[in-house]
């Protein structure tokens, strides 16, 4: 009887000690490098996965870079082969803390939150701060930002030819529930 007692109560413990972080693999970023007047370039990638440790505020992500769609086929075969070199830079990652967090004090009502942390994109890594809406509902944790990335802290370059077309401030989007 004490074995099934003590196994069950270690069960319990494991389960609750795993349940420790939030994560989503279905999260959404997209971006935009459109110039006005000239064809949109915008593009979307809604298998990103993030982990948010609750208990520190510690935010991790990945967006693989080939899970970017584009309306126009043509863009997406440029932009994995000779944009962002996809074959050789195949994710983008994001390492960083949310500056003040208690999950405990998140309420339905969206609140500004600092996140700063690495953002690693074609070989590159750079310190970035962003700002996040950061809210509680009843499908989880959504964190919502609008930031900006230029091509040049990357190295990402963008032949003569159509850089009239495309800007090097990259508008991007993250939209992410966590669970």
């Amino acid at each position: 009887m004490k074995k099934i007692l003590f196994y069950s109560l270690l069960f319990v413990s494991a389960q609750s000690f795993a349940q420790t972080k939030l994560v989503t693999k279905t999260g959404k970023i997209t971006f935009e490098a459109s110039v006005p007047a000239f064809e949109e370039v915008k593009a979307k990638n809604e298998a990103v996965t993030c982990i948010l440790n609750p208990a520190n505020g510690e935010i991790a992500s990945l967006a693989l870079m080939k899970g970017f769609r584009f309306k126009v086929a043509l863009m997406e075969e440029h932009f994995n082969e000779n944009y962002v070199e996809s074959d050789k830079y195949p994710k983008a990652t994001f390492k960083g803390k949310i500056d003040n967090f208690d999950l405990t004090k998140l309420s339905a009502t969206a609140k500004d939150y600092t996140i700063k942390g690495k953002l690693e994109l074609h070989g590159k890594t750079k310190d970035i701060t962003i700002m996040a809406k950061i809210k509680k509902t009843d499908a989880g944790v959504e964190i919502d930002s609008n930031f900006s990335v230029n091509t040049d802290d990357f190295d990402i370059e963008i032949p003569s030819v159509v850089s009239k077309k495309l800007t090097k401030k990259v508008a991007v989007t993250l939209d992410v529930t966590l669970k």
